[in-house]
Protein backbone atom coordinates (compact mmCIF):
# COMPACT_ATOMS: atom_id res chain seq x y z
CA UNK A 1 0.00 0.00 0.00
CA UNK A 2 1.64 3.25 -1.16
CA UNK A 3 -1.11 5.68 -0.07
CA UNK A 4 -3.09 6.29 3.11
CA UNK A 5 -5.25 8.98 4.71
CA UNK A 6 -3.33 12.02 5.98
CA UNK A 7 -2.78 12.04 9.74
CA UNK A 8 -2.82 15.85 9.79
CA UNK A 9 -5.47 17.15 7.36
CA UNK A 10 -7.46 13.94 6.98
CA UNK A 11 -7.38 13.96 3.18
CA UNK A 12 -8.17 10.46 1.89
CA UNK A 13 -5.32 8.60 0.19
CA UNK A 14 -3.20 11.78 0.22
CA UNK A 15 -0.21 10.32 2.09
CA UNK A 16 2.28 8.83 -0.34
CA UNK A 17 5.40 6.86 0.40
CA UNK A 18 8.86 8.23 -0.38
CA UNK A 19 12.21 6.42 -0.38
CA UNK A 20 15.87 7.42 -0.84
CA UNK A 21 15.21 11.13 -0.37
CA UNK A 22 18.01 13.52 0.59
CA UNK A 23 17.45 16.68 2.63
CA UNK A 24 19.87 19.45 3.46
CA UNK A 25 19.49 21.02 6.89
CA UNK A 26 20.77 24.56 7.47
CA UNK A 27 21.56 26.37 10.72
CA UNK A 28 23.48 29.66 11.01
CA UNK A 29 25.11 29.30 7.61
CA UNK A 30 26.15 25.67 8.17
CA UNK A 31 24.70 22.75 6.23
CA UNK A 32 24.32 19.04 6.76
CA UNK A 33 22.96 16.67 4.15
CA UNK A 34 21.01 13.61 5.28
CA UNK A 35 20.69 10.89 2.63
CA UNK A 36 18.52 7.82 2.17
CA UNK A 37 15.46 9.14 4.04
CA UNK A 38 12.13 7.36 3.80
CA UNK A 39 8.65 8.03 5.10
CA UNK A 40 5.24 9.43 4.18
CA UNK A 41 4.21 12.82 2.75
CA UNK A 42 0.75 14.34 2.23
CA UNK A 43 0.09 15.60 -1.28
CA UNK A 44 -2.64 17.95 0.04
CA UNK A 45 -1.19 19.75 3.09
CA UNK A 46 2.50 18.98 2.47
CA UNK A 47 3.06 17.62 5.97
CA UNK A 48 4.70 14.28 6.51
CA UNK A 49 6.79 12.05 8.68
CA UNK A 50 9.96 10.05 8.41
CA UNK A 51 10.28 6.38 9.23
CA UNK A 52 11.86 5.76 12.68
CA UNK A 53 15.44 5.21 11.41
CA UNK A 54 15.22 8.21 9.05
CA UNK A 55 13.70 10.33 11.80
CA UNK A 56 16.54 9.45 14.19
CA UNK A 57 19.22 10.32 11.62
CA UNK A 58 17.42 13.53 10.61
CA UNK A 59 17.07 14.63 14.26
CA UNK A 60 20.69 13.78 15.06
CA UNK A 61 21.89 15.83 12.09
CA UNK A 62 19.79 18.79 13.22
CA UNK A 63 21.06 18.47 16.78
CA UNK A 64 24.66 18.32 15.54
CA UNK A 65 24.13 21.54 13.58
CA UNK A 66 22.61 23.35 16.57
CA UNK A 67 25.51 22.26 18.81
CA UNK A 68 28.03 23.37 16.18
CA UNK A 69 26.28 26.76 15.87
CA UNK A 70 26.38 27.27 19.65
CA UNK A 71 30.09 26.37 19.67
CA UNK A 72 30.78 28.75 16.79
CA UNK A 73 28.98 31.65 18.51
CA UNK A 74 30.65 30.83 21.83
CA UNK A 75 34.08 30.87 20.20
CA UNK A 76 33.24 34.20 18.59
CA UNK A 77 32.18 35.72 21.92
CA UNK A 78 35.31 34.45 23.66
CA UNK A 79 37.58 35.75 20.89
CA UNK A 80 35.91 39.18 21.02
CA UNK A 81 36.07 39.34 24.82
CA UNK A 82 39.78 38.57 24.72
CA UNK A 83 40.33 41.08 21.90
CA UNK A 84 38.74 43.71 24.17
CA UNK A 85 41.02 42.61 27.06
CA UNK A 86 38.04 41.81 29.30
CA UNK A 87 37.80 39.06 31.87
CA UNK A 88 34.59 37.05 31.93
CA UNK A 89 33.61 38.88 35.12
CA UNK A 90 34.16 42.27 33.49
CA UNK A 91 32.22 41.23 30.39
CA UNK A 92 29.32 40.07 32.55
CA UNK A 93 29.24 43.28 34.59
CA UNK A 94 29.63 45.54 31.59
CA UNK A 95 27.74 43.81 28.79
CA UNK A 96 25.43 40.99 29.75
CA UNK A 97 23.88 41.67 33.13
CA UNK A 98 23.60 37.92 33.63
CA UNK A 99 25.70 35.69 35.80
CA UNK A 100 29.30 34.58 35.38
CA UNK A 101 28.27 30.93 35.03
CA UNK A 102 25.90 31.71 32.17
CA UNK A 103 28.55 33.74 30.32
CA UNK A 104 31.03 30.91 30.74
CA UNK A 105 28.47 28.48 29.31
CA UNK A 106 27.91 30.82 26.34
CA UNK A 107 31.63 30.77 25.58
CA UNK A 108 31.80 26.97 25.86
CA UNK A 109 28.83 26.62 23.52
CA UNK A 110 26.64 24.95 26.13
CA UNK A 111 24.01 27.71 25.98
CA UNK A 112 22.94 29.96 23.16
CA UNK A 113 23.55 33.54 24.30
CA UNK A 114 20.76 36.09 24.03
CA UNK A 115 20.58 37.73 20.61
CA UNK A 116 21.25 41.25 22.01
CA UNK A 117 24.50 40.03 23.60
CA UNK A 118 25.65 38.43 20.32
CA UNK A 119 24.82 41.65 18.47
CA UNK A 120 26.66 43.77 21.04
CA UNK A 121 29.74 41.55 20.92
CA UNK A 122 29.75 41.68 17.11
CA UNK A 123 29.49 45.47 17.17
CA UNK A 124 32.34 45.70 19.68
CA UNK A 125 34.40 43.32 17.57
CA UNK A 126 33.89 45.55 14.54
CA UNK A 127 34.19 48.85 16.45
CA UNK A 128 36.31 48.16 19.56
CA UNK A 129 36.60 51.87 20.34
CA UNK A 130 32.93 51.75 21.39
CA UNK A 131 33.95 49.82 24.50
CA UNK A 132 34.90 53.16 26.10
CA UNK A 133 31.39 54.47 25.37
CA UNK A 134 29.83 51.25 26.69
CA UNK A 135 31.75 51.61 29.95
CA UNK A 136 30.62 55.24 30.32
CA UNK A 137 27.00 54.40 29.52
CA UNK A 138 26.98 51.48 31.95
CA UNK A 139 27.60 53.77 34.93
CA UNK A 140 24.32 53.88 36.84
CA UNK A 141 22.51 51.66 34.32
CA UNK A 142 22.07 48.71 36.70
CA UNK A 143 18.64 49.24 38.23
CA UNK A 144 18.56 46.11 40.42
CA UNK A 145 19.42 48.03 43.59
CA UNK A 146 17.00 50.85 42.78
CA UNK A 147 14.51 51.90 45.45
CA UNK A 148 11.79 54.50 45.16
CA UNK A 149 9.45 56.06 47.71
CA UNK A 150 6.02 57.10 46.47
CA UNK A 151 4.26 59.75 48.54
CA UNK A 152 0.48 59.84 48.48
CA UNK A 153 -1.99 61.88 50.48
CA UNK A 154 -2.77 58.91 52.73
CA UNK A 155 0.58 57.21 53.30
CA UNK A 156 4.07 56.69 51.90
CA UNK A 157 4.63 53.48 50.00
CA UNK A 158 8.17 52.22 49.58
CA UNK A 159 8.91 49.99 46.60
CA UNK A 160 12.01 48.08 45.72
Amino acid sequence: MNTQDCFICGAPDAMTRFENRSETLRVKGMERRVDNLSGWECQQCGDGMHDPDSSDRHSAAGDDLVHAARKMIGTEIKRTRRKLHLTQKEAVQLLSGGGHNAFSRYERGELLPPKPLVLLMRLLDRYPHLLTDAKALTEGADMRGFTHTLNTAHKALKTS
